[in-house]
């Protein structure tokens, strides 16, 4: 009986193709790529001639379909993305799961994945860590998934495109306040990186393809459970004149000062 084969591609390295992989690709009958002139020079490489067709977040449905008549048809189908694993911030979700609900044998040949390698890379202790894949676009939905993850206690990992580095630093900056990050670049290619650094001295090279490691929250700060009126009386009672226990309110629960000093002046 036919199946589906999720296979994954190298994140950069070429040679980080595994031989399963190449076997899997070399027998099936059709392979469904992300883009294929992406994969081509891929599966070129490897001497690949099965059928490509295009499977990608503008046509899963419809493809999807398609793929399952395929295999119906007694052909096996391969599905890849451009790098890593299908449904990791990719397409492929869609068909497996409907793959499954009729039935249709699936097999997976695993290969590497970015969030995992760059975990790896970075040195951190990862008995656990929060992935969010790419953030969404709207800022509303932006700041309402990292809320979620913010106080977990365990270290966030998403991918950020280039040219996204700068405003997304700074956005994390603002909701989850200064952290240490683990800038990965360009793993498994020349120019592999990891660059460790704070979220509030960051600067942003818009080049290569990043994964973001952001450290847990450190320890809380217990004053923060604190109103900010409180936490402002707290510090004035210590003997700190408005204008320090403002800054230091500010930086603590990472606010503007200008707001602090408005809550500041109405005290009691």
């Amino acid at each position: 009986m036919a199946k589906l084969y999720i296979v994954g591609t190298p994140i950069g390295n070429m040679k980080d193709t595994t031989l399963r992989g190449i076997e899997t690709l070399k027998s099936v009958d059709v392979v469904a790529c992300e883009d294929t002139r992406h994969s081509l020079p891929l599966l070129s490489a490897y001497d690949v001639h099965a059928r490509l067709i295009a499977y990608h977040k503008f046509n899963e449905a419809e493809a999807s379909e398609t793929i399952i008549k395929l295999i119906a048809d007694g052909k096996n189908v391969a599905l890849i993305t451009d790098a890593g694993m299908p449904s990791i911030s990719d397409p492929g979700a869609e068909v497996i799961r409907k793959c499954r609900e009729q039935g249709v044998e699936v097999e997976l040949v695993p290969g590497p994945t970015a969030f995992a390698s760059a975990v790896t890379l970075s040195g951190i202790k990862a008995q656990g860590f929060t992935f969010l894949g790419f953030l969404p676009e709207k800022a509303n939905d932006k700041r309402s998934l990292v809320s979620k993850v913010k106080d977990t206690g365990l270290p966030i990992v998403l991918y950020c495109a280039p040219h996204d580095l700068a405003k997304t630093a700074e956005f994390l900056f603002k909701e989850l306040g200064d952290r240490t990050v683990h800038v990965c670049r360009e793993l498994t290619k020349v120019h592999e990186c990891v660059e460790d650094t704070r979220l509030s001295d960051f600067h942003a090279e818009e080049r290569g393809e990043i994964v973001l490691i952001v450290d847990a929250s450190e320890a809380q700060n217990p004053l923060l459970a604190l109103s900010v009126e409180e936490h402002l009386r707290h510090y004035l009672n210590l003997g700190y004149d408005q204008k320090t226990a403002v800054k230091t309110v500010a930086s603590e629960r990472n606010l503007p000062k200008n707001d602090v000093y408005q809550i500041a002046i109405n005290l009691k």
